[in-house]
């Protein structure tokens, strides 16, 4: 009656229950930084997110994003349709004389300001570039020894590959971007195979040596396959 609103904290983790949704009169839902921080490359983590996100809407409730630390973690929220978010990538603490002048002077990021959330027969192009960027990932534990196995060597068992064989060819198999990425996923792959051999020849220093390539390569992966995004998704 006060006017004062509440918010269920760590959404997902915990005790929180599909029930509270029921029966908390909780505005808003935070979803914990766990499953945020690790979105990127993580593709169940970021299942998760676009799970809680589909129940806060189906429950009529706000939804706040925990631990946004850069500008591409609030990229992907904006594109999955939570534009509430708190965490490094916004602003760090500080002392309370300085939240004044930061709240006059503070602008979101432009590219936050041009992007709208993507439909969801989109979802999986989504999805695609976080499945390439687990697997360049792997690919770099293995090689620094905190993984034991490589990530799948043949570039049509991995997930990417899976899509870039299905959904992708069939929703953009005519666009001359999409074999960009098929060229790219190829030559990714035989890099990996490559450093690979390296790794088990025992020159794992060479090996490391040439991780800035595979990085190239996935960044030029994920520029082309943005591109294949509605242009509302975006940023201009």
């Amino acid at each position: 009656k006060m006017g004062v609103s509440f918010a269920l904290d760590d959404f997902g983790t915990g005790y929180s229950s599909l029930t509270y949704l029921k029966r908390l009169p909780a505005k808003i839902l935070k979803i914990d930084q766990s499953f945020v921080r690790d979105m990127l490359d993580d593709p169940d983590d970021l299942a998760i997110l676009e799970g809680v996100i589909g129940l806060a809407n189906a429950f009529r409730r706000d939804v706040i994003a925990e631990g946004v630390e850069t500008v591409e973690h609030g990229e992907m929220l904006l594109r999955l349709g939570c534009d509430l978010a708190q965490g490094y990538g916004i602003a760090r603490p500080m002392p309370a004389q300085a939240l004044p002048g930061w709240v006059t002077a503070w602008a979101p990021d432009t590219t936050w300001g041009s992007l709208n959330s993507v439909q969801r027969e989109d979802f999986p192009l989504l999805f695609a570039g976080v499945e390439h960027r687990a697997w360049s990932k792997a690919m770099e534990d293995f090689l620094r020894g905190t993984r034991e196995a490589p990530p799948a060597l043949n570039p049509d068992q991995c997930h990417f590959g899976q899509w870039l064989a299905k959904e992708g060819l069939t929703r953009n198999g005519t666009d001359t971007r999409f074999k960009t990425i098929d060229q790219l996923h190829q030559q990714a792959h035989a890099l990996g195979g490559a450093l690979c051999d390296l790794h088990s020849d025992g020159q794992s220093a060479l090996a490391l040596a040439r991780l800035g390539e595979l990085h190239a390569m996935r960044d030029a992966l994920l520029a082309q396959l943005k591109e294949l995004l509605p242009k509302s998704a975006q940023p201009t």
